[in-house]
């Protein structure tokens, strides 16, 4: 499992679950991973408990595998999220 932090107006945020549909449907072994979101707004509790400063940000359990960069592009989201999602798949 995933966790993956982030805001619910964040056009960052918005790229990766975009991202996130597309990966899953291009790749039915993505479909098993499963995944925590949490709006860091909502749950400041759970946020503060993980070292990151921009969202989306994915972990897995206290290893973070992904933080989005400002100015970073729809493309290079999907990148860095195939990454992570292919290293969770070969744990």
């Amino acid at each position: 499992m995933i966790t993956l932090f982030y805001l619910e107006h964040c056009p960052y945020c918005r790229n990766a679950k975009k991202a996130i549909q597309e990966l899953t449907e291009e790749n039915e072994a993505y479909r098993a991973i499963s995944i925590q979101w949490i709006e860091e707004s909502r749950q400041p509790d759970v946020a503060e408990q993980y070292d990151y400063y921009h969202v989306p940000t994915v972990f897995c359990g206290n290893n973070k595998l992904y933080e989005a960069t400002p100015g970073e592009s729809y493309a290079q989201c999907k990148a860095q999220l195939q990454k992570v999602f292919d290293q969770v798949l070969s744990l």
